[in-house]
């Protein structure tokens, strides 16, 4: 294979833009506009990169990117279709507005290290390509502990003791959890069948039968720590010490959804659908999902502190995910797909308006935010327009995934996971709408000693989560593209 092979091919184009990228910021970071304009220039080029792709797949065709073997029948591999597509779309494109939004903040809030926080932020989306372009288990792994060590230093961004114990938390679990039970899931599937590959239909098919199709889909989901199922839960709140775009870079664009993305990798082209459908001792997963959907909205229902309730509300609405993908039907993969783009435009919006409300008032509990609509209304409209979808109402991108995730559950025939869906949808409404309440509808409180004379955020701020609102619009009345990718995942995996 000739170096023009490897740096013309598209796939490794989409890992390589964002390094290189990196190496810009690191030789501009004394010039700020510079080193900014390179990170949103990178962003810019890779959303192209992606997009340019995405007919590519629609028409059926398969794009690979397979290099020498280190040994034989081990080696690194790339490949793109439909799944890979739709989380590649949505990280390549929310990392511009991010890029935008992490712009404005950095600025505003006088963050310091800024030149690092850019380089990491590119190592991840790297990483990020990587786990979305994954032809094999072993370069998913590769590239799934490379989110992780990359993230790390965002995660600690402030160099304080809050942080770093936050960071401690969140290396500690997502290391161990990987190490533990996905690396060692990975090896017995690979002894089990000679192969590492993702295929269509699994590869487990009369390898692992009974008992064991059950320990394995447990190793695999504790390990796959990312996805944040209960108990292994802990590191996405204690996150929250980091910046705010890092949130939403956790949250929305990449360690969240590499960690449901590959949940339903493994289910679809590991297992197979149909051997989990068949195997009694894999039905746990969907309960286990319940009781996280549930318990995690009790808890987000508690918290005081705006970015833990919207953590809180993250373990929670990944677990939609994990329960579609649990009942082992059609209608559950299409509808955990499309919830991987619902949750992260409307989920990011939310982060993005966290973060402005801090800029512009430096208030991070919920009763702070009476009347604060009044002063920062598109911040708050935005918010709103978010929250509506994380419910799941008409309008919103939320509301094409759960209709799909409940003819899922009719599918199936599923009263528990029907009864999940509704009781967390009132919920969600529970948590969410009392804040927009005290936005628009209480008068605001004035605190001794607080400056309340402020308005919106910087304008890249408040541009970036006017995006996002949009897109969760946007997304209700065109999602032919997703649902065309959505339903190829299921023709072609199933």
């Amino acid at each position: 294979m000739t170096m023009d092979e490897y740096f013309v091919n598209p796939l490794v184009l989409a890992i390589l833009v964002p390094l290189l990228g990196g190496i810009g910021v690191a030789i501009c970071g004394r010039i700020p506009n510079l080193r900014e304009a390179v990170t949103l220039g990178t962003s810019l080029v890779l959303a192209a990169v992606i997009w340019f792709l995405l007919p590519v797949v629609l028409a059926g065709e398969t794009i690979e990117f397979i290099p020498p073997e280190m040994v034989e029948g081990i080696g690194f591999s790339l490949s793109l279709e439909p799944l890979g597509m739709i989380f590649a779309l949505v990280a390549s494109t929310l990392w511009v507005i991010n890029s935008l939004y992490s712009i404005g903040y950095m600025r505003g809030n006088n963050e310091k290290h800024q030149t690092r926080f850019y380089i990491c932020f590119a190592i991840a989306i790297a990483s990020v390509m990587g786990i979305a372009l994954a032809g094999n288990l072993l370069t998913l792994f590769f590239f799934y502990e490379a989110l992780t060590l990359s993230t790390y230093p965002l995660v600690t961004h402030k160099g304080d003791a809050k942080a770093k114990a936050g960071g401690r938390i969140y290396i500690g679990i997502l290391l161990t959890t990987s190490v533990a039970f996905l690396l060692p899931a990975i090896i017995w599937t690979w002894t089990a069948t000679g192969t590492m590959a993702f295929v269509p239909g699994g590869i487990l098919a009369g390898a692992v039968s009974g008992g064991a199709v059950g320990i394995l889909l447990l190793l695999y989901m504790i390990g796959i720590g990312k996805a944040a199922l209960m108990p292994v839960h802990f590191w996405l709140p204690a996150a929250m010490v980091a910046p705010t775009p890092v949130s939403a870079l956790l949250h929305a664009v990449a360690v969240v959804k590499a960690g449901v993305f590959t949940v339903i990798k493994v289910v679809v082209y590991v297992f197979g659908v149909d051997l989990l459908a068949g195997e009694a001792s894999a039905s746990w997963l969907l309960y286990a999902a319940g009781f996280t959907i549930i318990l995690a909205s009790l808890i987000a229902l508690r918290q005081d502190n705006l970015k833990r309730r919207l953590a809180f509300s993250t373990v929670s609405q990944l677990s939609y995910v994990i329960l579609a993908v649990a009942l082992f039907v059609p209608g559950g993969i299409i509808a955990a797909a499309l919830h991987i783009v619902a949750h992260a435009v409307g989920k990011i919006t939310l982060f993005f308006a966290a973060g402005s409300i801090y800029t512009a008032s430096h208030k991070t509990e919920i009763s702070q935010l009476d009347g604060i609509g009044r002063r920062m209304p598109v911040t708050m409209t935005a918010f709103a327009i978010g929250a509506l979808a994380m419910i799941g109402l008409p309008l919103t991108s939320g509301f094409i995934s759960k209709w799909y995730l409940v003819m899922g559950t009719l599918d199936r025939d599923s009263m528990f996971a029907l009864m999940v869906i509704m009781a967390s949808t009132l919920l969600n409404a529970a948590y969410f709408l009392p804040i927009i309440y005290r936005a628009f509808f209480r008068p605001p409180v004035v605190v001794k000693g607080e400056a309340d004379d402020h308005g919106e955020a910087p304008w890249p701020i408040v541009l970036a989560l006017v995006a996002t609102a949009s897109l969760t619009i946007l997304i209700f009345f065109v999602h032919a593209p997703l649902l065309a990718l959505a339903e190829a995942l299921v023709k072609g995996g199933l």
